[in-house]
């Protein structure tokens, strides 16, 4: 029977992979692979031998129709990123739009995901939150900014780690320099870090160090007191 299957892979850990990640990606027709470098390291490491089709967010508008037909004609697919699970800051969406449009049933396992673990680790408020991903890089970045500002739910960014220390002082001119958050990167692997502090202690601390792996940052939302007492100014 045809279908997709989305597998989340190790973030870091190779361990961190499920028994079942690892029967899917054995059984099926092809796997769908970000990067076939990455993905081939991994399954060498599972002892994985399925061909795998290069899928990545070049040429993904493309080959979403090539893949659905695929399946509609009867084979089965594992869609992988890089790292975590697909779809999410990751080349994913189309296909699986696709899929559920043309009537190929999805099914998407549990798995790894970077930002669960900087959020628990983080400290703040985990009960609601809002996960912003990738920011605009430049144009949108700065209305964002102005619209989250607002924003009282615990906030969840993805940065790339030559971004992080201008990132955190965009985060002090909108947000405060007093507002908690947390920085997280390299989750799950030998040197990971998670520092916590103001958005002032996490940029000084940051500025003086190189950082390197992929990089989570937590953002206190505004305090609910704050935004009753501006709301009462404007009247």
């Amino acid at each position: 029977m045809s279908k997709l299957y989305v597998v989340p892979t190790p973030i870091g850990n190779l361990e961190d992979i499920t028994l079942r990640a690892i029967r899917i990606l054995k059984e099926v027709d092809f796997i769908l692979a970000e990067d076939t470098r990455t993905t081939g390291f991994l399954l060498k490491h599972l002892e994985v031998s399925t061909r795998m089709v290069s899928h990545h967010k070049f040429n993904e508008h493309s080959s979403v129709d090539k893949v659905s037909n695929r399946l509609k004609a009867g084979e089965t697919a594992a869609l992988v990123s890089d790292a975590g699970t697909p779809a999410i800051s990751d080349p994913g969406y189309l296909l699986v739009k696709k899929c559920i449009e043309v009537g190929i049933e999805v099914e998407c396992l549990p798995g790894p995901t970077a930002f669960v673990p900087a959020l628990v680790n983080s400290g703040l408020p985990n009960d609601r939150f809002c996960f912003e991903g990738f920011l605009p890089q430049k144009k949108g970045r700065k209305t964002r900014l102005e619209w989250l500002a607002n924003e009282s739910r615990t906030m969840v960014f993805y940065e790339s780690p030559f971004r992080l220390v201008k990132t955190l002082g965009q985060f002090i001119e909108h947000f405060g320099a007093e507002r908690k958050a947390s920085v997280s990167r390299e989750i799950s692997k030998l040197h990971e870090e998670n520092k916590q502090g103001t958005l002032d202690e996490l940029m000084q601390y940051f500025s003086s160090k190189t950082v390197k792996g992929e990089i989570v940052i937590v953002v206190e939302g505004k305090a609910e007191e704050k935004k009753k007492k501006e709301r009462k100014r404007e009247e």
